[in-house]
């Protein structure tokens, strides 16, 4: 399946839905296909638009899907609409769910030692299916070829990477085809969410388009990165003021 994209500030979007996304990631898994997908906020985008290299990193993915209502009303406005939000967290669940119900081979690297494995045992005991083929935290030398080696002898179905912004999808970007399989996504914070360190929104709020505000509110530490959301708005309105 083949998507059109939709550009917000040159990043490419997918115009897919949640559904079709799983559709698709099930058929790279099933064909061992590398893949690799970015879920893009306006943090993402905004901070692409400030550093070239991480611009160029994100348009190396296979897919770059809408984990963002932002994203959605931007595309919205600019008269290029999206479908619909794929959550990146939301998305990693489905993912845990196809492992779940089909043996499928997951590595889980990233994030502190103690939630690295909180997260690990929450997957074993929710998706005891799935096979968890390795853990790994986030604290290692990115120069140590030892990793990678590791990761590519486990040969993983699905490959989560919890280094945070721009240093997940760097990694990923430079080892997916060493390893030559799997469908690789950076998860930011979700091992946190795993591990039951930090609680997702309520369904409500996350109705609301919400979510953004009870993350800030639960985590003020995040005020400085919540900034991007209105350099975003402003960007996008002048973008559609001036024109394409």
């Amino acid at each position: 399946m083949s998507f059109q994209t939709v550009h917000i500030l040159g990043v490419p979007f997918v115009r897919a839905t949640m559904d079709e996304m799983m559709s698709v990631i099930h058929a790279h898994v099933k064909q061992q296909k590398p893949c690799f997908i970015v879920t893009a906020n306006p943090e993402i985008v905004m901070k692409a638009n400030e550093e070239p290299t991480y611009m160029a990193t994100i348009q190396q993915a296979d897919y770059v899907v809408a984990d963002g209502i932002g994203v959605v009303k931007a595309a919205e406005w600019l008269g290029t609409p999206l479908p619909e939000r794929v959550a990146g967290y939301d998305m990693l669940c489905r993912c845990l769910r196809m492992a779940d119900e089909h043996q499928y081979r997951v590595y889980m690297i990233g994030a502190k030692e103690e939630v690295v494995q909180a997260a690990a045992k929450h997957v074993r005991d929710r998706y005891p299916n799935a096979r968890l083929v390795g853990v790994r935290n986030g604290y290692f030398d990115w120069n140590d070829e030892t990793i990678i080696e590791e990761v590519k002898r486990a040969e993983p179905d699905f490959v989560f990477v919890a280094l945070g912004m721009g240093k997940q999808e760097q990694w990923i970007s430079q080892h997916i085809q060493t390893v030559g399989r799997g469908v690789w996504m950076g998860v930011g914070g979700s091992f946190d969410v795993l591990a039951g360190v930090v609680k997702r929104a309520p369904e409500l709020w996350i109705r609301l388009h919400l979510e953004w505000l009870y993350r800030l509110l639960k985590q003020p530490t995040r005020a400085k990165r919540m900034l991007a959301l209105p350099r975003f708005a402003w960007t996008i309105l002048k973008q559609k003021v001036v024109g394409k």
